[in-house]
């Protein structure tokens, strides 16, 4: 890496970047200090010693494994009061009424769940109960529950591998697969292509591949809303002469310049980080590729020795490729054949290089095949196995990657194994119990489904799920929901069918004898319990679920799931995920491993049958809109998942309702900036206000949880039926359109 400092990379003589649209770190540091002001002392224990529940690049306090110096982003100092605030007044829960109306953020700065609370049909509020009764009430309702009739949601955000695994063997117990995490709306598609094209389902790679190698590719990812630690990354990355590409229907501004305010040169006078933009249209990354992959071909670009010596299925791929019109190409991908060639000329000359890729690859009806298209061109060019090189799905939450690999998940068992009857043998086997052997009910099959119980730790399907109306409309039919958490929820403020039990969970921090997580590298991290003060009635969801377990009408179960402590569920993890063997020796604060090593699939052998990674032919998506609308794509903003920090983006200076539309576009339909508009479609109608942005012309963004109305709920991917959050059209209007899309929520399914 060069030494000194690099004024070629510098973005503006302005010292700070004064004067232009950008975030300011520094006044983050002074919010979370004002915030916290009541609790200062532990939140400074958390920040030193804990590991962040935010995003999933992972640190130890404050430190990584990836470079020197200190980490502090803003997403963790955001979430910091979530951990020291004290708990809520009893009566803000006598009347929800009163609530309907709040915020999520409104609702979050209320206060923690102090104590176990109760609502029936019919009343008014949440009126205080004991855990006793709480948990005889649950376990009572589970025992007359057919398993098919109960679910069981995670949320992601600061959920350890211990409330996973913990969580999942409860539910098996209970003779359930229905359960369901977080990582099924973010990177699900990743694992389902990963595993059958490598044998593996995460990172290949380690974050240190980022600074150095030759080329680093970012498809549908915006690091620096989302993951901004790893702007730091790429800040030591440019000044090791790595080059930064972004493919993205929006040139994101924070990925064309950042301020890195933990380094003296990016805080003073910015950083360039992306070499080049290449915008392609909503949903035609394939397409994109594909053209990509053509030219490789045809100009004899590829890493011969690499698909000969380590690859199958090539000739099947490359004569797909071959037969595709470039003109079919150029249409779904919105780019040109001669922007193809360039990108394949950036690849042609990186002998090493990293391809990275978030949710706006994932999110869409075809989820899947778009992530193996990325595997199929970094195959292509051997970016497997050795430094510099690697296939990086890269996390938005702490607990994505080790929620999917405890088996917090439908459709797989811990270690990711398939739901098949040879695997619940085996997990039988080592648990002493009968495990049901066919998949269970993502949670929007859930809801869709009829259930008579469920069970929620954390999230908000309000806002995480499409059609927010429908989602309520199905919640409200549920006889019980628990919902446990640790701060209020519009959630929980729905009307309930018969009952509604609100149960106070511990922070990571918390949690007794410290956890684990597992971040996007593979690296499984302690996090020790931080000493502080503490809510009396908090429990851990772990212990929640062993003990409602042992209320059960099968009492036999009750030691099958019971843990002395939290190492005594790593102890078992090693033994039932072998990938994870090492975990039973963390206890203490900096302990980690990197489960399979910097590389999986070292010198490009992968673990599957053959040794060999496969290509796999992409059909690409046909994905038309009628006649008059737009392509719409949600976006983050200053948030953290759904939880909204500011009313205004500060990176690009947009409003909530923002509608992020291009220039030539505003001036077509005779719009000026600012000016109120209404999307609408057959799901649901948004009121904004348009702002001109550089996003993809015959395009549209909206910031996401409000754009979640205008997204078709039943639009899901084949496979690992993740909603397709990227993928509606919608028709702009400048009046109110006239009538609602669906009078009745429940009627839309």
């Amino acid at each position: 890496m060069k030494k000194g400092w690099s004024p070629e990379t510098w973005v503006s003589l302005r010292p700070f970047g004064l004067g232009l649209q950008k975030p300011n770190n520094f006044l983050e540091v002074f919010r979370a200090i004002g915030e916290n002001a009541d609790n200062l002392e532990y939140a400074w224990r958390i920040l030193r010693d804990g590991v962040c529940d935010g995003c999933a690049l992972g640190t130890r306090g404050l430190r990584d494994w990836t470079i020197e110096g200190i980490h502090l982003c803003n997403i963790r100092l955001r979430l910091l009061r979530l951990n020291t605030m004290g708990p809520l007044k009893a009566e803000v829960l006598r009347n929800v009424e009163d609530l309907r109306s709040r915020s999520s953020a409104e609702l979050r700065v209320l206060g923690r769940l102090p104590y176990p609370m109760r609502r029936r049909r019919g009343e008014a509020g949440f009126p205080r109960i004991r855990w006793d009764e709480a948990l005889d009430r649950i376990a009572w309702r589970l025992c007359k529950t057919p398993p098919e009739k109960m679910g069981f949601y995670l949320t992601s955000r600061g959920t350890p591998n211990e409330t996973y695994y913990v969580v999942q063997k409860a539910v098996r117990a209970l003779g359930s697969n229905n359960i369901d995490n977080a990582a099924r709306i973010c990177h699900s598609p990743s694992t389902v292509a990963l595993k059958a094209a490598l044998g593996v389902a995460a990172t290949t790679c380690s974050y240190r591949d980022l600074i150095g190698t030759d080329l680093v590719v970012f498809f549908g990812s915006n690091p620096a809303v989302n993951q901004p630690v790893m702007m730091k990354y790429l800040y030591y990355a440019k000044k090791a002469g790595t080059q930064v590409v972004c493919v993205n229907p929006y040139l994101e501004p924070a990925m064309r310049h950042y301020w890195v305010p933990s380094d003296p040169e990016s805080a003073l006078f910015g950083t360039k980080i992306t070499d080049r933009f290449f915008q392609v249209q909503p949903g035609g990354d394939s397409a994109f590729i594909a053209g990509t992959l053509k030219h490789l071909i045809e100009q004899g670009w590829l890493n011969q020795a690499f698909i000969a010596e380590h690859t199958e299925g090539f000739e099947a791929l490359a004569d797909e490729v071959k037969q595709t019109p470039w003109e079919a190409l150029e249409g779904l991908s919105g780019l040109s054949r001669a922007e193809m060639l360039e990108f394949a000329l950036l690849l042609a000359k990186a002998e090493r290089a990293v391809l990275v890729w978030s949710m706006g690859i994932t999110q869409h009806r075809s989820g899947e095949e778009s992530v193996q298209s990325i595997i199929n061109l970094g195959l292509a060019r051997g970016y497997l196995g050795r430094e510099g090189c690697g296939l990086m799905p890269i996390r938005g939450h702490s607990g994505v990657q080790g929620g999917a690999e405890m088996g917090a998940y439908a459709t797989v068992f811990p270690g990711g194994l398939p739901i098949n009857a040879e695997t619940a043998a085996a997990l039988e086997k080592a648990w002493g119990f009968a495990v049901p052997s066919q998949p269970g009910l993502t949670v929007t099959e859930m809801l869709e489904g009829g259930l008579e119980v469920l069970w929620s730790v954390g999230g908000n399907f309000l806002e995480t799920l499409p059609s927010p109306a429908q989602a309520e409309a199905h919640l409200a039919q549920v006889p019980l929901r628990v919902h446990q958490d640790i701060v209020l929820s519009s959630q929980m403020l729905v009307e309930p069918a018969e009952e509604v039990i609100l149960l106070p969970a511990t922070t990571r921090y918390e949690i007794p004898g410290g956890c684990s997580e597992t971040t996007t590298e593979r690296r499984v991290v302690f996090s020790p319990e931080i000493p502080g003060p503490r809510l009396p009635e908090a429990r851990w969801e772990g212990q929640v679920f062993q003990e409602v377990v042992a209320r059960m009408c099968r009492p036999e179960l009750a030691e099958k799931v019971r843990f002395a402590d939290t190492a005594a569920v790593r102890a078992e993890i090693a033994r039932v995920v072998p990938l994870y063997d090492g975990i039973q020796h963390l206890k203490a604060r900096g302990d980690a491993f990197q489960y399979g090593g910097p590389h999986l699939c070292p010198g490009g052998v992968c673990p599957t049958p053959s040794g060999r990674a496969r290509f796999l032919p992409v059909a690409l998506p046909q994905s038309s809109v009628p006649e008059g609308a737009f392509r719409l794509v949600t976006r983050r903003g200053k948030q953290f998942n759904s939880m909204v920090h500011e009313a205004t983006d500060p990176i690009n200076g947009a409003p909530r309702e923002a509608v992020l539309m291009n220039p030539s576009d505003l001036e077509k339909l005779g719009l000026k900036p600012g000016q109120p508009v209404w999307l609408h479609n057959p799901f649901g109608t948004l009121a904004g206000r348009v702002f001109a942005a550089e996003v993809r012309p015959g395009s549209l963004q909206v910031h996401w949880p409000e754009g979640n109305v205008l997204v078709d709920p039943r639009l899901r991917s084949s496979q690992a039926k993740i909603p397709a959050y990227k993928e509606a059209y919608v028709y702009i209007h400048t009046q109110p359109p006239a009538q609602g899309p669906h009078p009745n929520p429940a009627a839309a399914d």
